[in-house]
């Protein structure tokens, strides 16, 4: 499949496919309960959204990266990748390699000292593609969540 795409900011108007993206990616993650977001809650808390998205000629969205900064005690001013998707048939076209190069170039402009962001344990090629892109894979930290019901 020959497939031209674009990396470009997400923006309000790719709400509601990042949506539809966004319950994908649960289903993938075999955790489609989790994923509540909807797009009158991303409307409303748009001011903290940051993120990429892979396009075709036609403005469908074939994948994301998401960001937020952090600042990390040990080394400073940080991005945190918080998730990079690319929808099944478009995988192994570069679209992951793309989006999270835009991320690092990103992170490097705004001068960061680091792209953090985590791996399924059970996802073994996000995790060899990661590792091809240099990054180093720990098993020293274990995620804690505090689900807050506002």
């Amino acid at each position: 499949m020959n497939q031209t795409f674009t990396i470009r900011d997400a923006n309000e108007g790719d709400f509601p496919k990042l949506i539809d993206l966004f319950q994908e990616f649960a289903l993938f993650e075999k955790t489609p309960e989790r994923m509540v977001n909807t797009v009158e809650k991303m409307k409303k808390e748009k001011s903290f959204f940051n993120g990429f998205v892979a396009v075709d000629e036609n403005e469908n969205v074939l994948g994301f990266a998401t960001y937020f900064f952090s600042y990390h005690t040990w080394i400073g001013k940080s991005i945190y990748m918080d998730d990079l998707y690319v929808r099944e048939q478009y995988r192994g076209l570069g679209l992951g390699k793309a989006l999270l190069d835009k991320v690092v170039d990103f992170a490097k402009k705004e001068k960061c000292s680091k792209v953090r962001w985590q791996v399924s344990n059970w996802n073994t090629n996000a995790q060899e593609f990661y590792k091809k892109m240099g990054a180093q894979i720990d098993d020293v930290e274990i995620n804690c969540d505090l689900t807050l019901n506002n």
